[in-house]
């Protein structure tokens, strides 16, 4: 079966090691990599809990681990949305697929599918920061404007680990959680990975999402429960499961040290469509498989960074 966005041998590689790649597409594909690889060097030091989950995987797995997708949040003003990260990743051969908005969360968000199947897909989204009262539109745009004409800042402060603006106060920060637990987040992480997601269906064990979902919760795992534990598509082809966010300490700008919501890590399985079933397990590829994202699903795993700011 062809798996997308292996993450290696030491937790850190983005290539799914089966398949080649065209030899025009080379240089794309090492830079895309790259970039991948250096957001989770950063995002392992964030969290905690993923590498734990990852260190779960290799004492009770057999074989290599592959990514689904990595998830970004993002403020859509400024030039710091969607569109900040999405000019670096189509540039890599990423294409922009299927529109999404989240209304109560006021939040956009657009996937996009890779180049190849080495590599994980992406969702992005961005705050509708102009459905905001003027104070919080304020805050928010006291610190977007600082890099407001440099997208390409945006992306490169998360491979390097560091905020696109400068460090937030407190008092800044408090306000944005009272409004909205997204744009809080995002003020302290600014373009980190926000997670990323294992692929079940390609696991060597516990394949099965809801198997998956007990062999966690007994390893001691907490995990997101908005929705129930394992969020369904409509459809039934896509199945989802997260913990919840690790929190960090984060020094504000006074000095003062605060625990905040940090990053959490998924799993999804994406089951085999209706018209593949025929197929035999061994000539099942990923293209066969339920492709996309679920509005329903997305809603409650970002609840994630929600359940570990209460």
């Amino acid at each position: 079966e062809e798996e997308r966005g292996e993450t290696g041998d030491e937790e850190t590689d983005a290539q799914n090691g089966k398949g080649g790649v065209e030899a025009g597409d080379g240089k794309r594909f090492s830079d895309a990599l790259g970039t991948l690889n250096g957001l989770l060097d950063k995002y392992w030091e964030r969290s905690p809990s993923a590498a734990s989950v990852m260190e779960f995987f290799e004492n009770s797995q057999k074989g290599p681990l592959y990514f689904d997708h990595f998830a970004f949040r993002t403020f859509g003003t400024n030039g710091c949305g969607i569109d900040s990260l999405a000019e670096s990743f189509e540039s890599f051969g990423y294409t922009r697929r299927d529109p999404f908005e989240f209304k109560n969360k006021k939040l956009n968000a657009f996937w996009f599918s890779p180049p190849t199947v080495e590599l994980p897909r992406l969702f992005i989204s961005e705050l509708q920061v102009e459905k905001f009262s003027e104070d919080v539109q304020a805050i928010i745009d006291k610190y977007t404007k600082q890099v407001q004409g440099c997208p390409e800042h945006m992306l490169l402060s998360a491979v390097l680990g560091v905020l696109p603006w400068e460090n937030p106060t407190l008092e800044d920060f408090q306000q944005l959680s009272e409004a909205s637990e997204y744009a809080a987040w995002t003020l302290v992480n600014g373009c980190a990975l926000n997670h990323t997601t294992i692929s079940v269906h390609n696991l060597a064990q516990n394949n099965r999402l809801d198997d998956l979902v007990e062999a966690l919760q007994r390893a001691g795992f907490e995990l997101n429960g908005s929705g129930g534990l394992v969020k369904k598509s409509p459809d039934g082809g896509l199945l989802q499961a997260s913990t919840v966010a690790d929190t960090i300490a984060h020094a504000f700008r006074e000095g003062q040290a605060v625990q905040v919501p940090g990053s959490y890590i998924e799993f999804a399985e994406r089951l085999v469509l209706p018209e593949h079933r025929h197929l035999g397990e061994e000539e099942v590829k990923e293209c066969h498989r339920r492709d996309g994202f679920e509005a329903g699903n997305a809603d409650k795993i970002f609840e994630s960074t929600t359940l570990a700011s209460q």
